[in-house]
């Protein structure tokens, strides 16, 4: 038992994030958990919400070299998002963007049809886009995940996650429209500090919660 802990486990922290988001029950709304460790926390907001779930899966485009440093990201459906201030920093060329592209592109598609085990995504036209994660560090997969939302067409994105830096929390709310997060502690080291049990979720237990 990890002695800080705030959350019992995934399912606990859902519960407690859902409460946060009482205010769009009755909205017109998805549920998008970020693979694999959001989606438990996703699953209890959206039975709270009663809103449909789903996941939203992203690759971060990194500048080659500098892998951690995000020049895009890409989702399904042929959704690419480009920064073309990094991209010119970096003086990345298209035949470099287009092989990064090509690679991302493939871990997303086979990703999506082993979690959803076939199912297409649901449509996000129009609608309020809730996506949750389990917390964050540094917050760059929830950036291109809000990104890749607008580029489906939510008309508003809503990131909910149980715990985060506060300077991450800062960060994101220059890119999502709302930022609920439940925890901001001085202290952050890692996501994993703040559960008591933060066991592994698999590809399995995700296309069972999906199902």
């Amino acid at each position: 038992m990890i002695r800080d802990a705030t959350f019992a486990d995934r399912h606990d922290a859902g519960r407690q994030l859902a409460l946060r988001l009482e205010d769009l029950r009755g909205e017109a709304t998805v549920v998008l958990g970020l693979p694999r460790g959001g989606v438990p926390v996703a699953a209890e907001v959206a039975r709270y919400l009663h809103a449909p779930l789903d996941v939203i899966v992203v690759r971060k485009l990194g500048v080659p070299g500098h892998r951690e440093l995000a020049m895009g990201a890409v989702g399904e459906e042929g959704v690419r998002v480009i920064n073309t201030s990094v991209v010119r920093r970096a003086r990345v060329t298209p035949d470099e963007i287009d092989e990064v592209e090509r690679f991302e592109r493939a871990v997303v598609a086979a990703r999506a049809t082993s979690l959803r085990a076939g199912r297409g995504r649901v449509d996000l036209q129009g609608l309020i886009a809730i996506i949750v994660d389990d917390g964050l560090a540094t917050g760059a997969t929830a950036r291109a995940a809000i990104e890749v939302a607008r580029a489906y067409g939510a008309r508003r994105v809503v990131l909910a996650v149980p715990v985060a830096p506060l300077d991450t929390v800062a960060a994101l709310e220059a890119v999502a429209d709302e930022v609920r997060c439940l925890r901001t502690p001085s202290d952050f080291m890692a996501v994993g500090q703040w559960y008591r049990d933060f066991s592994e979720v698999t590809d399995e237990s995700v296309a069972a919660l999906l199902g």
